[in-house]
């Protein structure tokens, strides 16, 4: 019982939060500000923390399936709460669609960053340890004729134009997260059933974005790389305001699935309005 209302506190406060208007608007800001000032971290932080290394577990369980996480936890979210409020299992498809047109974008957007740095890079070798050494740095010698795939598993270094895909990854998740979990706080306000699993799962996302959020700043802190870092967040923010701002407003259509809520809000808002004018009427029956 104390747990269950611990639940429902938390819950409640984050769905309010999350559901007002002045956290929506400007919650891209906050990100692209981020982004921006983000790398001055590194004046700052120790370069000695377990943030530093690469193959941390944060980095290794969650970066590199950062997608994956997303879509589990969302797409759950998303499903349950449209389901439970319709039944209908094709609205919940086409809601949970916006997933899948997010994942064919961002997968689309990596194989043509990846098609960009193998047709801007070159292979460089670098020369045995102890030979010539400038300003501290090892020489390299460019390798001409050779594919990024060849060079990398010769062990030699591949240098190209480079958008940190990391980062466009974690601010298009990020962005992503505000946009579909925004609508549980107008969901409660108007009376909606919320169930614990349904809460759980909500908590999961708000959990997972904070996440997000922190190995964001970690990247930027501890791996600053500019302007490439900067670019990713750019494409981020741009693939969401082409999804989020521009086309899932045109409304629900064979070729567009629609803004978060859409059909579940107003729906339930409508049938609450009934319920209310019915308990108004007076009963006649009874008069009779």
């Amino acid at each position: 019982m104390f747990l269950n209302t611990v639940l429902v506190v938390l819950t409640d406060l984050a769905a309010r939060f999350m559901g007002t208007t002045l956290f929506r608007r400007h919650f891209h800001l906050l990100l692209s500000a981020l982004v921006m000032f983000g790398p001055m971290l590194s004046l700052w932080v120790s370069h000695h923390s377990i943030f530093a290394k690469k193959n941390h577990f944060l980095y290794r369980m969650f970066l590199h399936s950062g997608w994956g996480w997303t879509c589990i936890f969302v797409g759950s979210f998303v499903f349950l709460l449209s389901f439970s409020i319709r039944r209908s299992l094709s609205l919940s498809i086409r809601h949970l669609s916006r997933l899948a047109v997010a994942g064919g974008l961002w997968l689309g957007f990596c194989k043509l960053l990846d098609l960009l740095e193998n047709a801007t890079g070159s292979c460089y070798e670098p020369l045995e340890a102890g030979t010539v050494v400038t300003n501290g740095q090892t020489l390299l010698v460019l390798r001409e004729g050779e594919s990024k795939s060849e060079c990398l598993k010769a062990g030699m270094l591949w240098r190209g134009y480079e958008v940190s895909e990391d980062i466009f990854l974690l601010c298009l998740c990020c962005l992503l997260l505000v946009e579909e979990t925004a609508v549980f706080g107008p969901y409660l306000s108007l009376g909606g059933i919320s169930d614990a699993p349904l809460r759980i799962l909500f908590l999961f996302c708000v959990l997972l974005l904070w996440l997000w959020i922190f190995l964001l700043l970690c990247l930027l802190a501890y791996f600053p790389q500019f302007p490439t870092q900067l670019l990713g967040g750019a494409l981020g923010c741009l693939s969401w305001r082409g999804l989020y701002q521009g086309w899932y407003r045109l409304g629900p259509s064979w070729y567009c699935p629609g803004r978060p809520g859409l059909g579940l809000l107003n729906i339930k808002a409508v049938s609450n309005d009934v319920e209310d004018a019915e308990l108004k009427q007076p009963n006649h029956d009874h008069c009779n």
